[in-house]
């Protein structure tokens, strides 16, 4: 809302010393929004009515031209690109462990299985580089996801730049460092969205089968593999002896999860 505001002062669409003053006096109170959407029942109105509160009358300035998409698509945006962003570099710090330990046991032999059944030898390092191989793939998709989510929108209603010409988007979105939707409607079109999230869900599927696996090696008949047991950690209120695979458990639910 601020850049708008400070993109049509630039434009002489309001006055500077309105901006100046809603820079100045602009405050919200969380609270106080979810007071007011108890009687309005929308949100972007909590907001601006609560924002007003502080700024006085230069508030009608606020949301000029604008539709409530304009700024929730452009923050959901933000939040996805951060979100995303942070994701990448965990991908990243997880391929450079595979990459690391597929080499550390490039000569580990073990059995290799077909239909859960023993097939011909492998080594575990083989293994690990399968899962780095993926790993890649999910990196492009999500760097392509990124690009495809960095997209905002400031042009109204139905998306015509009725009341705020397209400067006023490229002013907002070069700001914030997004790219702007050159063609849209009220809302930024959601095969975004869907891009990005099956893309999570490809990713989460990736990390599953990973677990799964994992969880499958350290049963006690095969016991190939283990998850690191801590000093001090326990496995089981009733049964001393038990080391189970908790983390691997945990990355299955939440990759189930993701792909709801």
């Amino acid at each position: 809302e601020l850049l708008v505001c400070e993109a049509m002062a630039k434009e002489g669409m309001i006055p500077q010393k309105s901006l100046d003053n809603i820079k100045k006096k602009a405050s919200v109170s969380i609270d106080r929004i979810l007071e007011i959407e108890e009687t309005v029942k929308h949100d972007v109105i909590a907001f601006l009515t609560n924002v007003e509160e502080s700024v006085g009358p230069d508030a009608r300035f606020i949301h000029l031209g604008l539709t409530s998409s304009d700024i929730l698509d452009t923050a959901f945006a933000l939040q996805l690109r951060e979100a995303m962003l942070i994701i990448i570099d965990d991908v990243h710090n997880l391929m450079d462990i595979l990459r690391e330990k597929a080499f550390e046991y490039k000569d580990t032999v073990m059995i290799g299985r077909s239909h859960g059944i023993h097939a011909e030898p492998i080594t575990f390092g083989l293994k690990l580089a399968v899962w780095y191989s993926e790993m890649q793939r999910n990196l492009k998709r999500l760097k392509q996801a990124l690009d495809v989510i960095s997209y905002g929108k400031i042009s109204g209603a139905v998306g015509t730049f009725a009341n705020t010409p397209p400067r006023i988007e490229k002013y907002v979105c070069d700001h914030l460092n997004l790219k702007h939707a050159e063609i849209s409607t009220q809302i930024i079109q959601r095969d975004r969205h869907a891009q990005y999230f099956t893309t999570l869900a490809i990713l989460g599927g990736s990390v599953e089968k990973i677990a799964t696996e994992i969880r499958h090696l350290q049963r006690t008949e095969v016991g190939e593999v283990e998850e690191a047991f801590s000093s001090g950690q326990k496995g089981s209120s009733a049964m001393p002896h038990k080391k189970n695979p908790i983390g691997s458990e945990n990355l299955s639910g939440l990759a189930r999860l993701v792909r709801s």
